[in-house]
C-alpha cells in the first residue's frame, strides 16, 4: 500500500496505514452516555447492534459509577443470561465489561463538554478474552 498509493495518487499525503485484526465471535453490547440537564452524565448499557433497537433492554446509571454499580448495569438487563452463558454457551468476559464501564464513566464526568458518547457495538468475547470497541460516536456540546 505504501508503494502503490503514491504511484496511483501522486498528490496524496500518506503518513501510514493502520492494520486491525478481523473480529470473529463474541457478542455485541452497547455502552453509551447522554448528558441529562438534571442529573448530568447518564450511562447506558445493553445488548448492542440491532438488539438495542429491537429489544430496548438497557440499564441506566448516573456517572460516575463504582464496580458494584457497573456490574449491576450488566446483570440488570433481561438478556443477561445470554452474556452469562446459556444452554451450553461459554460465558462472556463480564469483568472486561465492568472495566470498560468504569473507564467509560470517568471521562464523561471529567469533560462536561461531552454531550453524547456511544460505543456500539462493543464486542465482548469469552470469559478471559476481553472486549473491544468496534464503533465509537462522540458529540460535543454546540455552545462551546
Amino acid at each position: 500500500m505504501m508503494e502503490s498509493i503514491p504511484k496511483k495518487l501522486p498528490d496524496a499525503l500518506l503518513e501510514g496505514v493502520q492494520l486491525q485484526p478481523m473480529l470473529s465471535g463474541g457478542k455485541e453490547v452497547i455502552l453509551g452516555m447522554v448528558h441529562d440537564p438534571t442529573f448530568g452524565p447518564m450511562l447506558m448499557f445493553g445488548l448492542g447492534g440491532i438488539y438495542v433497537e429491537i429489544l430496548k433492554d438497557i440499564q441506566f446509571a448516573i456517572a460516575p459509577v463504582d464496580e458494584k454499580e457497573a456490574r449491576g448495569m450488566i446483570t440488570g438487563i433481561k438478556t443477561y443470561p445470554l452474556l452469562a452463558g446459556v444452554r451450553g454457551a461459554k460465558p462472556s468476559d463480564i469483568d472486561a465489561l465492568v472495566d470498560a464501564i468504569l473507564k467509560f464513566s470517568r471521562p464523561v464526568c471529567d469533560f462536561p463538554e461531552i454531550e453524547e458518547f456511544e460505543i456500539n457495538p462493543m464486542m465482548v468475547f469469552e470469559d478471559g478474552k476481553g472486549a473491544l470497541a468496534v464503533d465509537v460516536r462522540l458529540i460535543l456540546k454546540s455552545d462551546l
